[in-house]
């Protein structure tokens, strides 16, 4: 294994893999180059900052974001910025367009010097100003698998909101609530921040190639197929020895390429229960939960927005410094939660109309990573 693949996890040695291993009761490998850590990647990206969408109607778009939690910074005739009650100026893009799409998502960098080594690659814009809220500077990329990424420097942070603190939670024992209730706001759910964002992609050795040279992405877990070819990856920023949530961009290998889900980090486990209650009420379209994932720990609650993208509500999730190796396990439905209900087909079943199946075959004919029997793995596991 070369030195920048560093020791990977096994899932015999993890104890969050719960007994599972693979054929033979031997422990899971990965047989590909990636994921894995660049010796010396382009730049090291810093914060997710946002994610772009389309949307042919703004005022149907604003309902379900607020009812979801964020707080609208701008809008005008054309876009909407939302934001949640940390500091960054905003981390949800809206912009009217005649067909829904997800457009890609933006990274912030550390300084100029990196805008200006990520502007010499094949494709990418010149440095721009940004006359988005928080200003700065950018410069836009497209990854391998067609998405826009913005890097982002010099961007001024926004003053953080208010939110309420985590409620205190008596337990056996420890009491450290007494003659006082829990009585959460029945309200939408303050976010706090824009967690990560789950891509699903065809191309998948050469997407995550290109995050984890360009942005210096590191993995944390991956969950291989029977073959040791990675299934699904989650990626971390890389921030030394401070702490990085277990995953700011998942790569899921898929039959076509997609946006999956995009998750936002609120207060407490309150919260996202209140979530549930707030977007049933109001007659949104709930996806899957309330559970709590196995690989990021995170307690989360799925809902679906007017156009049918997944947006995740979650908590607690696991945090780890670069030092922590990445883990394999092998892919099972089952490990998509340690609790809550089994993820629903509805969740990940792909759309195979005419127009849908005719961009399958041509994948697997021109995908190096899209094979007829990993596309039957894949369709077994929706």
């Amino acid at each position: 294994m070369a030195e920048h693949e560093l020791a990977f996890r096994s899932a015999a040695a993890d104890p969050r893999a719960d007994g599972r291993s693979g054929s033979a009761g031997k422990p899971p490998v990965l047989t590909t180059p990636q994921p894995a850590r660049h010796p010396s990647p382009t730049t090291k990206a810093r914060t997710l900052a946002y994610v772009m969408f389309e949307r042919p109607d703004l005022d149907l778009a604003e309902r379900f974001l607020t009812d979801f939690g964020l707080r609208v910074v701008i809008r005008d005739a054309d876009r909407l910025f939302l934001r949640g009650t940390g500091k960054a100026p905003y981390c949800y893009v809206v912009t009217r367009a005649d067909r829904p799409r997800f457009v890609g998502l933006g990274f912030t960098v550390a300084s100029p010097d990196d805008l200006r080594k990520l502007a010499r690659l094949p494709g990418a814009s010149q440095i721009e100003t940004v006359d988005w809220p928080g200003g700065g500077q950018r410069v836009r990329l497209t990854d391998p698998s067609g998405f826009r990424v913005d890097a982002v420097c010099g961007q001024a942070a926004a003053e953080p909101l208010e939110h309420r603190a985590p409620l205190a939670f008596n337990t056996p024992d420890h009491t450290p609530r007494v003659d006082d209730t829990q009585r959460p706001p029945l309200a939408p759910p303050e976010v706090v921040k824009l967690g990560h964002t789950l891509l699903e992609v065809v191309d998948y050795q050469a997407t995550s190639a290109w995050y984890t040279q360009h942005l210096g992405l590191i993995p944390s877990d991956i969950f291989v197929f029977p073959d040791g070819s990675p299934a699904a990856n989650f990626f971390r920023l890389d921030l030394g020895d401070r702490p990085a949530d277990h995953h700011t961009i998942a790569m899921v290998q898929h039959v076509t390429t997609q946006h999956g889900h995009s998750a936002f980090e609120v207060v407490d486990l309150d919260a996202v229960g209140m979530g549930q209650r707030v977007l049933a009420n109001a007659g949104w379209t709930h996806a899957w939960g309330i559970g709590r994932h196995l690989l990021g720990s995170q307690v989360f609650d799925y809902w679906r927005d007017p156009w049918g993208a997944h947006h995740e509500h979650y908590c607690d999730g696991d945090m780890f410094t670069s030092e922590k190796p990445a883990g394999i396990l092998p892919i099972d439905r089952k490990a998509m939660a340690q609790w809550g209900a089994d993820m629903p087909k509805s969740f990940t079943k792909p759309d195979l109309g005419p127009k849908a199946l005719a961009q399958v075959l041509h994948n697997l004919r021109h995908s190096p990573d899209l094979t007829f029997r990993k596309l039957i793995q894949l369709l077994k596991l929706t």
